[in-house]
């Protein structure tokens, strides 16, 4: 696929969404293990908890609070790209940038739930964002890996990121891998919620 560095979905795939649910990822892990374990660490979960608010208000709260985070950063990224798309060449519409980042909210807020799920599970924080990231940076070594050798596209058709479209979703989105996603993401934060009440 060298040709395809020619083209503006190989060019955005390669130098840009190829890396940023790595790396952005670590950031949504972050914020995800540390919404409620932090205060809970802290010992300030108990004050927090003795206002008049329902448990299921601050986490859903604190939950929104995240998404819309994660959707702040990646509204940033998308306007650094469409922009200046027009004047440097790069000859697509600010819909066509836009589609990759969806996927990209959807990886992330994946792991974010995975990550607060775990911090429900697990003694501290830290080692649901550290168990977290180790997956996600494990699942990006597995995507390199399977594109050399093909025995390893079975185990990689059961992760996150095989239902990533990257820049690829320049030229269309498949609808069904988002809601997916999404939905899995959704699943892991209800889960959450269960164990937080």
């Amino acid at each position: 696929d060298i040709l395809m560095l020619n083209t503006p979905r190989g060019y955005l795939d390669t130098y840009f969404f190829a890396y940023m649910q790595l790396i952005i990822g670590i950031l949504a892990i972050g914020a995800g293990a540390g919404l409620l374990a932090g205060d809970e660490e802290k010992g300030v979960l108990d004050l927090v908890l003795a206002h008049p608010v329902s448990r299921t208000a601050l986490f859903w709260g604190r939950l929104l609070a995240l998404v819309v985070a994660i959707g702040i950063v990646l509204l940033a990224g998308w306007l650094s790209w469409a922009i200046p798309a027009g004047s440097v060449g790069l000859e697509l519409s600010w819909i066509e940038l836009l589609r990759p980042f969806l996927p990209l909210f959807a990886v992330l807020l994946l792991f974010a739930g995975l990550a607060l799920l775990l911090s429900m599970l697990l003694p501290a924080g830290r080692i649901a964002g550290m168990f977290t990231g180790a997956l996600l940076v494990a699942n990006f070594l597995l995507v390199g890996l399977s594109k050399i050798s093909e025995e390893l596209q079975p185990a990689m058709d059961l992760t996150p990121l095989r239902y990533y479209q990257g820049g690829q979703a320049v030229e269309g989105l498949n609808w069904g891998w988002l809601a997916g996603l999404l939905a899995e993401a959704l699943l892991l934060a209800a889960g959450a919620w269960l164990l937080f009440r």
